[in-house]
């Protein structure tokens, strides 16, 4: 199929093509992070205007990264880097695996980067100290007889011409785990009243389509600090996945600390206060006998094994810090009833004849949470990680070509060195410079250094 006269081929293999694609999806990424994805109509209405909104919607920049133009620019982009690598990877092979000792020695002697020696030592000697300075030096030597003398070789690092290959290959890899992940992956949310339970999410689209989760999740406790401004400091949620009555896994989340389960991963995302609604949690301090109620003001909460009755008969606040108090008005079979006034958050003693009640009173809170299931997130960072690797190989290794030709001269042997390097110039001119160093180091040549 390849063929120069393809236009379809060499379409797909320009690099025009390649840069259109890139500056096609680099804003359209940034638009997409912009604007809200898979919101309610009513909200692009209401942060843009109706006549926006409306363009936005039509143009799918509400489900941007799903959208069918989207997903085409990443599929001709991908199109497009396979086949300039398909295109390269043959050059390159042929650079990689070719023999390099059937290089002409005219060439060789041209090189930019060369020395050359001239020494009284046999051929013999020469060739002798040539095999024992560059394996000295992590030259791994070829040699064949050519021309009237013999040409040694070696090389480091012909591998890293792949490098550009493993790049090639880490981006067609990311965005095939980024199209698993808008196929077959979602994202939800779902809000969870403290004390209560779920076993459906609900789809972030219009729809709020409910996908099941198969299990029950239940939001045991949320609690919720404030700077000293007042403002929202922190919230956390104790999480509970429960099957079949049996616990399968319990974890407190907060912000940038999700819980991980089923191939889902569910985030702390936002919380809600339910008007009217308190939790309290009362405490038997003898027996250790702990119980948690759901409230509500002037309605009669009963504990039937302490035989304890009690309840909210008013509420004051927020203050400042947005904290609440809560005259509390408790009894037993044990005493006459007892009214006191507690704040938010802080535990009530209640002292009776036979023991001590502690007694702690917030309001009820849901729980909002973001549901993300992305079964391409493994591919990503296979991706990912192939790229750093073929980026670091790229900017940091070279292949480096050494060649060594040892022939009769005029005074007795010459020595012929001289090499190259796909980059980092200075760096491998420092490499030839220990290796003439070695030569002149070497007592059976007796040689001073040149260079032409």
């Amino acid at each position: 199929m390849k063929n120069e006269k393809n236009i379809v081929w060499r379409f797909f293999a320009s690099v025009k093509l390649a840069l259109f694609t890139l500056f096609a999806l680099a804003p359209l990424s940034i638009i997409g992070t912009i604007i809200p994805q898979k919101a309610d109509p009513g909200r692009y209405v209401e942060l843009y205007g109706p006549n926006l909104a409306n363009i936005f919607l039509t143009l799918d920049f509400d489900d941007m990264y799903a959208s069918w133009w989207f997903t085409s620019l990443l599929v001709l982009f991908s199109i497009n880097i396979t086949i300039c690598t398909i295109e390269r990877f043959p050059h390159i092979w042929r650079v990689v695996s070719q023999d390099n000792l059937k290089t002409p020695v005219d060439r060789i002697k041209k090189m930019s980067i060369r020395r050359s020696f001239q020494t009284s030592a046999s051929m013999q000697e020469a060739e002798a100290a040539v095999q024992q300075v560059l394996p000295g030096s992590g030259w791994a030597l070829e040699k064949v007889e050519k021309d009237g003398g013999t040409l040694f070789f070696a090389q480091k690092g012909a591998w890293t011409r792949l490098a550009v290959i493993v790049v090639h290959v880490s981006i067609l890899v990311i965005f095939a785990g980024a199209l698993i992940g808008n196929f077959f992956g979602y994202k939800a949310s779902v809000m969870i009243p403290e004390g209560g339970e779920t076993d459906k999410v609900y789809q972030a689209n219009s729809e709020h389509t409910p996908i099941p989760l198969g299990f029950n999740l239940k939001c045991e406790w949320f609690s919720l600090t404030y700077y000293d401004t007042g403002a929202p400091k922190e919230y956390r949620s104790d999480l509970v996945v429960e099957q079949n009555g049996k616990t399968l896994k319990e974890q407190i989340i907060v912000v940038n600390d999700p819980m991980k389960y089923g191939g889902l991963t569910f985030y702390q995302s936002s919380y809600q206060e339910m008007n009217g609604q308190m939790t309290a949690v009362l405490k038997n301090s003898g027996s250790d006998a702990q119980q948690r109620f759901g409230i509500v003001p002037r309605r009669e909460v009963k504990w039937p094994t302490e035989e304890v009755s009690f309840g909210v008969t008013n509420v004051t606040g927020p203050d400042f810090m947005r904290k609440y108090r809560y005259k509390i008005w408790f009894k037993d079979a044990k005493a006459a009833p007892v009214e006191f006034w507690v704040n938010e958050g802080e535990v009530a003693k209640v002292q009776r004849p036979h023991t001590t009640y502690e007694l702690m009173v917030k309001p009820r809170f849901a729980t909002g949470l973001q549901v993300v299931k992305d079964p391409g997130v493994w591919t990503v960072y296979i991706g990912c990680a192939l790229q750093m690797l073929g980026l670091m190989v790229i900017f940091f290794m070279a292949h480096r070509r050494v060649w060594v030709f040892v022939e009769k001269g005029d005074k007795g042997t010459a020595i012929f060195l001289s090499g190259n390097s796909n980059k980092n110039k200075i760096g491998f001119e420092k490499d030839v410079a220990r290796l003439v160093e070695g030569f002149e180091e070497d007592d059976t040549l007796g040689i001073g250094s040149g260079k032409e």
